[in-house]
């Protein structure tokens, strides 16, 4: 069942053009323009990659369908709302983690359950940017000097991860990402290089069973694997398309598919009889 009009489209409305470029008659509106164009928003079927800060104004407020979807939106803001999700439902594959205010830390105690090196993270941070390797003390006090909340993670035994990306209701595309010789970074804005054979499946069959059941539908997962075993290292909700592209997956495509089969969708003018 299809939700396109009689007239052949959806409005849609976007936030992020860069995001949408493939997706055929949608209407740009600057975030700050938000309250400017308001009479359009609220005329619009489906809204696109909002930012963050619209985003329950949207939904509670507006009552507006919005992609990516609310809790991809919630549970990936940052490091914090991720890992907390994903130790509830799936404990078993998320590192060794501890989430700590500044206040009254332990460093004595922090040394004695990680041991070093460990890494250490900002909250909200993307393309290995704020993911550190802590390997003395020093370290460590100048990170917990620069945060006000601790992520602190224990150090996996690898060189590489594997990036898989959710988009809607399914995998649309996996590679492992292969850190530079003797780096620490598996990401690609850090110098990492892609492979794209061999990614196991076990590794897509735990992303779709934690998007689904996390009811995420736009993230890239970062997977490792250690001994056989499975770690999920975080997702990020606006993830790099390049990897991707580089095999010819266009994300725009399952985006727009997406949403003309969404079943929860109800157009906002109901003169127009659902085509089939």
């Amino acid at each position: 069942m299809s939700n396109i009009r009689e007239d052949g489209l959806m409005k849609l409305i976007t936030f992020n053009p860069f995001r949408t470029i493939g997706i055929p008659k949608v209407s740009y509106i600057k975030p700050e323009n938000m309250f400017k164009e308001i009479e359009k928003i609220k005329e619009a079927d489906y809204i696109l990659f909002p930012e963050y800060w619209q985003v329950n104004t949207l939904v509670y407020g507006l009552k507006k369908k919005i992609f990516p979807n609310i809790s991809t939106y919630q549970l990936g803001h940052n490091k914090i709302e991720t890992t907390r999700a994903l130790q509830a439902i799936f404990p078993k594959s998320v590192p060794y983690t501890q989430i700590l205010g500044k206040d009254n830390i332990n460093i004595e105690t922090i040394e004695e359950e990680f041991n070093y090196p460990l890494v250490a993270k900002e909250i909200k941070n993307s393309m290995g940017r704020g993911v550190f390797l802590v390997e003395d003390r020093k370290q460590l006090r100048s990170y917990i000097d620069n945060n006000e909340i601790l992520y602190i993670q224990e150090r996996l035994p690898i060189d590489r991860d594997i990036r898989i990306v959710y988009v809607g209701n399914q995998v649309i595309g996996s590679y492992w990402r292969i850190a530079g010789e003797g780096q620490f970074h598996n990401n690609i804005a850090k110098g990492a290089s892609y492979d794209y054979d061999n990614v196991p499946e076990e590794a897509i069959k735990l992303v779709e069973d934690i998007a689904r059941e996390l009811n995420i539908n736009h993230a890239g997962f970062d997977v490792a694997v250690v001994d056989n075993r499975l770690y999920v290292l975080e997702y990020n909700v606006m993830f790099g398309n390049e990897g991707l592209r580089n095999i010819g997956v266009e994300v725009e495509k399952y985006i727009q598919e997406y949403i003309n089969n969404d079943p929860d969708f109800t157009p906002s003018n109901p003169t127009f009889p659902r085509a089939s």
